[in-house]
């Protein structure tokens, strides 16, 4: 996926200027997809280009003329199309990850101590989720059409987090048991995974 289609859907929901869009993508859309506030004015601008976006210029008193960015129908077209077509899976990229594969090679607190630092921010998110939840989506059987379908991101959020803390408490409560002295230099060769 390309930062032009996480923009596109972004305007679905209403026109907007790039900094409301920016506030979006600090928001709902940024939850799933990073994008800097830098990255989405330029993409804004390719976008306009294309003729995927049209710009409407609107007067701010004191302030410099803002721009209401639009989809427009080339731009719904290639964004239907888009949705057709099958997603790749991403590879998977994550420090932590690396870190707890080679944990051997240090104390398990200090493991431990990296681990609670993650779990701390995945339980800020998955309350902030849970807060999304409550206010806009309380009543899952009277939502819109285009509400369901962003309450099913929602969901996937919520079970994300869930489930990563309960892999995290797992992981922390088994470290926990091991000898505050249990680091090794390195694995023995024909220890563990290899390929």
């Amino acid at each position: 996926m390309a930062l032009s289609h996480a923009i596109l859907s972004a305007l679905t929901d209403r026109p907007c200027s790039g900094y409301d869009l920016a506030k979006q993508f600090d928001g709902s859309v940024g939850f799933f997809w990073h994008a800097s506030h830098q990255q989405i004015y330029r993409e804004l601008a390719k976008l306009e280009q294309q003729e995927l976006v049209t710009a409407e210029a609107v007067a701010q008193e004191g302030k410099p003329d803002k721009k209401i960015y639009r989809v427009t129908e080339t731009g719904k077209h290639q964004l239907k199309a888009w949705i057709a077509q099958p997603s790749k899976c991403v590879p998977t990229k994550d420090d932590l990850l690396v870190k707890l594969f080679v944990g051997h090679l240090v104390p398990p607190a200090t493991i431990q101590a990296i681990l609670e630092h993650e779990r701390a921010q995945h339980v800020v998110v998955l309350e902030a989720y849970r807060d999304i939840e409550q206010k806009y989506f309380a009543h899952s059987d009277a939502l819109s059409l285009a509400a369901q379908f962003q309450y099913f991101t929602l969901r996937n959020g919520i079970h994300y987090e869930t489930s990563w803390l309960t892999w995290c408490d797992e992981t922390l409560a088994t470290l926990k048991t091991l000898p505050a002295d249990a680091a090794s230099p390195w694995a023995e060769p024909d220890e563990g995974i290899h390929s």
